[in-house]
């Protein structure tokens, strides 16, 4: 049971119109997704995400998301190695489940399966 790598990295932002100014500086183009709780930047095959005050998962670090095929396998193989889960998988739209563990050290992971 393999992962189709990192594609998706989310950035908690304090502020979201000036984060939007630095990563569209970064990534040379204008992001794809804009609204007021969410701004996404699609780039060589990565998601880039700027999530306002760290969203309702109050992140504080910027978390990669590893996508995988099946995430309730992957969230079973993780608890069994010794990972903890810290947000459950949860559809966040079009299909899209999402779901975040700690690692040993409490560095979050996070998982995307989409459907």
């Amino acid at each position: 049971m393999t992962t189709m790598g990192i594609k998706t990295v989310l950035h908690p932002v304090s502020d979201l119109a000036a984060a939007k100014s630095v990563y569209s500086a970064l990534l040379g183009i204008a992001p794809q997704t804009d609204s007021p709780y969410y701004v996404g930047f699609e780039s060589e095959g990565q998601h880039i995400g700027l999530v306002p005050d760290g969203g309702p998962q109050s992140m504080t670090t910027p978390v990669s998301y590893w996508h995988v095929a099946d995430i309730e396998a992957k969230l079973a193989a993780l608890t069994t190695a010794g990972a903890t889960v810290t947000q459950p998988a949860h559809e966040v739209g079009g299909g899209r489940l999402v779901a975040t563990v700690a690692d040993t050290d409490g560095n979050v992971l996070g998982l995307i399966q989409d459907r």
